[in-house]
């Protein structure tokens, strides 16, 4: 299964509609996971056109990303690989030894907020941050993530440049 990440879309001060950039490797996609701070749920609407999508609320998202059915996290398994998605992970120092605690059945946590591209393994969990598609901060480039899943563990996992 491929699974397209986003988070941090921000709409709509800087996801007016889907990039061109970022619609390529959705039209691929067998799911779509955001981790937060879609803003609006209409992003959400917009990208279910795509593939089926499970979102996390972000700390900027408001009642109607809740509405739409995001929760603060998400615990999921897709081809036998269990996913956990919160938005926030806290301070880089012992990252992966506190998502290994918050989520303690999770092969691969899937988080956004610092929209910093991020793919490290330690504590037994692999966690994934694919940085921000439309805003980059002090990121080089907008990114989202790609995961391809099979046989409950990811085979390929790549954060790619969308701007």
């Amino acid at each position: 299964m491929r699974l397209v990440v986003l988070s941090d879309t921000h709409a709509p001060r800087r996801w007016k509609s889907c990039p061109p950039a970022v619609a390529e490797h959705l039209r691929g996609a067998d799911l779509i996971l955001h981790a937060g701070d879609v803003c609006t749920a209409e992003v959400l609407v917009e990208l279910t056109a795509y593939a089926p999508v499970r979102a996390v609320l972000g700390n900027n998202d408001g009642p109607d990303v809740a509405a739409w059915g995001a929760p603060e996290t998400l615990e999921l398994q897709v081809d036998g690989l269990r996913i956990a998605m919160i938005h926030d992970s806290g301070q880089a120092t012992g990252r992966t030894a506190r998502m290994r605690h918050r989520f303690p059945g999770a092969d691969l946590v899937v988080f956004g907020h610092s929209h910093i591209p991020m793919d490290l393994t330690g504590d037994g969990v692999r966690i994934f941050n694919p940085g921000s598609p439309t805003d980059r901060r002090r990121q080089p480039k907008g990114t989202v993530g790609v995961l391809d899943v099979e046989d409950g563990r990811v085979v390929e996992a790549r954060i790619l440049p969308v701007t």
